[in-house]
C-alpha cells in the first residue's frame, strides 16, 4: 500500500526524532592526547631520570563519570617498548584495553596506540601505572576518578573540593638500575623515601575553608610497603573503596596496602591552622615517612605540631581495621553485584582455588612464584596467541588450583576457567612479609581474613553478608584471605603480587576465562588498531 506525502513525512520526522533521542542518549566520550617520555625529576633531592606524561609526574589525571567512553592516544617517546595498565578499571568484555603483555603487544619506540574503553558500571578511585620493564620505579603513574551519574543517589552530600593523593614508596636509584638489580638475581634495597603525588617532605598544600567538608581519594602506587595515612587533629570517614561504596565508619589512620585505593571525607572542623597529612611505612623494622600540609585558608601559618605518629608493625590492629571495611548494602549506584539480583552469600561456589606465594631460588637466582611456578613471558602476548590460536605460546592448565610446596620452576602459567563459573580463592601467605594481590578484570568479595593455615573448617567464619567489594586484597604474614568472584568478565586476565619486584620477577599469572559462544555479546573483537607483535606479527586484525 503507498503511503500519502504526509504520512511520509510524518514517518521522516520520527524517524529523525528517534536517532536524535539515540544521539542524546549515547554516552559521552572523552579524549586525550598523551605523549610519554623521559626527563629530569627531583622527588627526594637527587636528579634521576622519570617517566612523564605530557611533561607531567605523575601522569595527568583522568576525571571521568560512569559509563564514559575514554579515547586515550598514547603516543611512546621513550628509547623502549611501554605499556600503560588501568588498575580497578574492569574493562567488561574488553581485555584487548587491559595494557599488561600478557594481552597487549607494548607500543614501540616512536610509535603510538589509541586506548578505548568504557568506565561501565564503575565508580570510584583508581590509578594507572606502566606495567612494564620495571617502569613504574620511574613515575608514568596517575590517578581516575570515576563519579556516579547524576541521577544516581550518592550516600553523602556533595563535597566541596575532590583531591587525589598518590602516595608510595621511591628509591634515589633510576629504574633501569633497580631493574638491573632485579635481572641480575638479586633483591631490591629499602626504598630511600615517600612520596605524596610525586613530591617528598611538605611538597603539598591542600587547601580548605572552615566548616566545609572534602573528599580524599588516596592510592599506595609504591613498590614495595604497605603505608599508613592520617591527618593531624582531624579524623577519616571511609565512604569508598576501589568502586564500593562502604559503611562510614571513622579512622583516626587507616592503613592502605599495594595497589589499593579508598575515598574519605574530611571536615575542616579545627581551629584555622596549618596541620599536617602523615604518610609512613607499615610492617617495617626502618620506619619511613613523608607529609603535606592541610592547610585552612583563614591559617596564620602557625603548625599544629609534630606529625601525629603512626602504628609500625601491630599486624593485629591492621586485621581487625581490615576486617571492619564492610559494603554499604543501602546505597545507591554501580556494584558489581546488586543487591536485588542475588546476594553473593547464598550462591554456591563451583570451584575453589588455592594461591599460595614463595620465593625460590631458580638457576642460583632470586624468583617468586605462585604454587611453585614463576611466570615468564612469552614471546607473543597470550591473549594475541589465543586469539590467533598460536600453539607452542602457553600451555592451558600450566598453574594448578593448589599449592604443590615443591621447588620453583619456571613455566608460562595460564590457568582455565569457563564463563559463568563462582569460584572461592583464597591466598595463603607462609612468609613473613604482607602480601598484596590484585586481579585485573574483576572486582571481588573479601569474605574471610585470619592467620594461620587455611583449612575448609575457615569458611565457618567467612562474611557471607556484607563483604566488601574491591580489586586488591592483602594478605598477612602467616595468614591467608580468602574471596568470592563470579567470573562474568571473559578475556586473559592478570592475577599478580602488587609488590612490583616479585610481579616483576614472576609472581603473577594468568586466568583465562573462556565462553564457547565466541559471541561478541561476551566479549568485543579485536581491535582494528590492535599493535600485533611475536608470532603475529604481519596478520590482520577483523574490522570493529
Amino acid at each position: 500500500m503507498m503511503m500519502g506525502k504526509s504520512s511520509l513525512l510524518a514517518s521522516f520526522l520520527s524517524l529523525l526524532l528517534l536517532l536524535s533521542s539515540c544521539v542524546v542518549g549515547e554516552n559521552p566520550y572523552k579524549f586525550f592526547t598523551w605523549n610519554v617520555t623521559s626527563g629530569d625529576i627531583w622527588p627526594l633531592g637527587v636528579k634521576q631520570q622519570g617517566i612523564l606524561i605530557n611533561g607531567q609526574f605523575p601522569g595527568p589525571l583522568i576525571d571521568a563519570v560512569t559509563n564514559d567512553n575514554i579515547i586515550i592516544n598514547v603516543y611512546n617517546s621513550l628509547p623502549e617498548p611501554f605499556l600503560i595498565s588501568w588498575n580497578g578499571i574492569q574493562q567488561r568484555r574488553n581485555s584487548w584495553e587491559d595494557g599488561v603483555y600478557g594481552t597487549n603487544c607494548p607500543i614501540p619506540p616512536g610509535g603510538n596506540f589509541t586506548y578505548v574503553m568504557q568506565m561501565k558500571d564503575q565508580i570510584g578511585s583508581y590509578f594507572y601505572f606502566p606495567s612494564l620493564a620495571f617502569h613504574k620505579a620511574a613515575g608514568g603513574f596517575g590517578g581516575i576518578r570515576i563519579l556516579s551519574r547524576p541521577l544516581i543517589p550518592v550516600p553523602f552530600r556533595p563535597p566541596a573540593d575532590d583531591y587525589t593523593l598518590l602516595i608510595g614508596d621511591w628509591f634515589k636509584a633510576n629504574h633501569t638500575d633497580l631493574r638491573y638489580l632485579l635481572d641480575s638475581g638479586r633483591d631490591l634495597p629499602f626504598p630511600d623515601g615517600l612520596l605524596i603525588n610525586g613530591r617528598g617532605q611538605y611538597g603539598n598544600t591542600f587547601t580548605v575553608e572552615q566548616g566545609k567538608t572534602y573528599r580524599f581519594r588516596i592510592s599506595n602506587v609504591g613498590l614495595a610497603t604497605a603505608l599508613n595515612v592520617r591527618i593531624q587533629g582531624h579524623t577519616m570517614l571511609l565512604v569508598e573503596v576501589e568502586g564500593s561504596h562502604t559503611l562510614q565508619n571513622t579512622y583516626s589512620s587507616f592503613d592502605l596496602h599495594l595497589g589499593q585505593s579508598c575515598s574519605f571525607l574530611v571536615t575542616a572542623d579545627q581551629p584555622p591552622m596549618d596541620y599536617l597529612i602523615a604518610v609512613s611505612t607499615r610492617f617495617t623494622s626502618t620506619v619511613l615517612s613523608t607529609t603535606a600540609v592541610f592547610r585552612y585558608s583563614n591559617s596564620g601559618g602557625k603548625s599544629a605540631g609534630p606529625p601525629p605518629g603512626g602504628p609500625t608493625i601491630e599486624i593485629d590492629w591492621s586485621l581487625n581495621q581490615a576486617r571492619s571495611i564492610r559494603w554499604n548494602l543501602t546505597a545507591s549506584g554501580p556494584r558489581p553485584n546488586p543487591q536485588g539480583s542475588y546476594h553473593y552469600g547464598l550462591v554456591n561456589t563451583t570451584r575453589t582455588i588455592r594461591l599460595a606465594n614463595s620465593a625460590p631460588v631458580i638457576n642460583g637466582k632470586q624468583r617468586y612464584a605462585v604454587n611453585s611456578v614463576s611466570f615468564i613471558p612469552a614471546d607473543t602476548p597470550l591473549k594475541v596467541a589465543d586469539f590467533y590460536n598460536i600453539q607452542g605460546v602457553f600451555t592451558l592448565g600450566s598453574i594448578q588450583d593448589n599449592p604443590t610446596y615443591g621447588p620453583g620452576y619456571l613455566q608460562t602459567s595460564v590457568m582455565v576457567s569457563n564463563m559463568r563459573d563462582y569460584v572461592e580463592i583464597i591466598f595463603e601467605n607462609g612468609e613473613d612479609t604482607v602480601q598484596s594481590w590484585h586481579i585485573d578484570g574483576y572486582s571481588f568479595w573479601v569474605v574471610g581474613l585470619d592467620g594461620g593455615q587455611w583449612t575448609p573448617a575457615s569458611r565457618d567464619g567467612y562474611n557471607l553478608r556484607d563483604a566488601v567489594a574491591r580489586c586488591t586484597v592483602q594478605v598477612y604474614p602467616k595468614s591467608w584471605s580468602a574471596i568470592y568472584m563470579p567470573l562474568d568478565n571473559v578475556g586473559m586476565w592478570n592475577i599478580r603480587s602488587e609488590n612490583w619486584a616479585r610481579q616483576y620477577l614472576g609472581q603473577q599469572f594468568y586466568l583465562r576465562v573462556y565462553s564457547p559462544a565466541n559471541s561478541w555479546r561476551d566479549e568485543n573483537p579485536i581491535p582494528r588498531n590492535a599493535l600485533l607483535c611475536g608470532r603475529a606479527s604481519g596478520r590482520r586484525t577483523r574490522p570493529l
